[in-house]
């Protein structure tokens, strides 16, 4: 049972080739150009998304932040976000819930970061291993607690984002694979249950995306 649970994650072969990751990109090809290039309703909301997005990564990034550095999370967002919504349509892979993706997205972001930081910033770099105010007796504790803590960022990044994709699409399946063995008295509650667990998984597509990129630049200004 646990076996054809989890199946639903796992990338399906065709003629021994695995072509479910494509989807992480591909579908931006589907996309119609005139939502890109002739004004319109999505296109007028989605830029005032962005413009919106833009302005809080600033005002996260700080005076050492430049208008450029914003477009690097604003991309990230809009990858996550889509790859999100694309996993809730039936027969699409979704590459959000794999660690493959969501470890390969966080992972270079911190590394370039710590990397930056060490090698243009680094008396402040080890300023930042000991807060402000720490007593002498707990600094060489609070380093290693420090340490930890930027250690495993990129792992909590990664982690969460899969977990939360999981954890729904779990629930949509576990509910499909009940409703063949009820009356249809209950097959009517169970499918509102999933219409309303659609929603919420919606909602969570968007917070995630939001919270993965917002993670990212708070990282980055530290």
């Amino acid at each position: 049972m646990m076996t054809n649970l989890f199946s639903v994650f796992d990338p399906s072969a065709i003629f021994g080739l695995s072509l479910n990751w494509l989807s992480t990109f591909l579908g931006l090809l589907m996309i119609p150009s005139i939502y890109w290039l002739m004004p319109s309703r999505f296109n007028i909301f989605w830029n005032s998304i962005l413009l919106t997005l833009h302005k809080e990564f600033k005002t996260l990034l700080g005076p050492s932040g430049h208008n450029g550095s914003t477009f690097i999370f604003i991309s990230l967002f809009s990858l996550i976000l889509f790859n999100n919504f694309m996993g809730l349509f039936p027969y699409i892979f979704t590459s959000t819930s794999h660690l493959t993706l969501t470890l390969s997205l966080a992972l270079p972001l911190w590394l370039c970061f710590m990397l930056f930081g060490w090698i243009n910033h680094t008396q402040h770099m080890f300023a930042h291993l000991v807060p402000q105010g720490t007593p002498a007796v707990l600094m060489p504790f609070m380093v290693c607690i420090e340490t930890i803590s930027n250690i495993i960022r990129p792992g909590t990044l990664a982690v969460r984002l899969t977990a939360n994709m999981i954890a729904g699409h779990l629930l949509l399946t576990l509910l499909g694979n009940t409703g063949p063995s009820m009356s249809h008295m209950l097959i009517t509650f169970l499918l509102m249950a999933q219409i309303a667990l659609l929603i919420l998984e919606s909602a969570v597509a968007m917070i995630q995306s939001y919270v993965f990129a917002v993670l990212s630049t708070l990282y980055s200004s530290e």
